[in-house]
C-alpha cells in the first residue's frame, strides 16, 4: 500500500492565515505587556536596571508559553490539513 496516496493532507490556507495572523496580534500584545510590565513592576519593587531585564526575561518566556498555548488550541479549533 502506498503511504502517499492513502494519507495525502492539502493545507488548509484560510486557517493557517488566521492562525497567523490572531497570533501576530496577539503576540504584539502578550510581549508588549511583558516588557512594560517588566519595566513597571521593576520601578515599583526597587529593582536596578539588571533586575528589570531578569523580570523582563521571566515575563517574556511566560509570553512564550502563553503563545505556544494558544498556537496548540488555534490548531484544534483550525485545523491546518484536511485529508484529501
Amino acid at each position: 500500500m502506498n503511504a502517499t496516496s492513502s494519507s495525502s493532507r492539502r493545507i488548509v490556507w484560510p486557517s493557517v492565515i488566521t492562525v497567523i495572523s490572531a497570533a501576530i496580534l496577539i503576540g504584539a500584545e502578550v510581549f508588549g505587556a511583558a516588557f512594560a510590565g517588566g519595566w513597571a513592576l521593576a520601578i515599583l519593587m526597587g529593582l536596578g536596571e539588571q533586575g528589570t531585564h531578569i523580570l523582563q526575561a521571566v515575563l517574556f518566556a511566560l509570553g512564550v508559553l502563553v503563545m505556544t498555548a494558544f498556537i496548540r488550541a488555534a490548531r484544534r479549533v483550525e485545523p491546518f490539513t484536511k485529508r484529501g
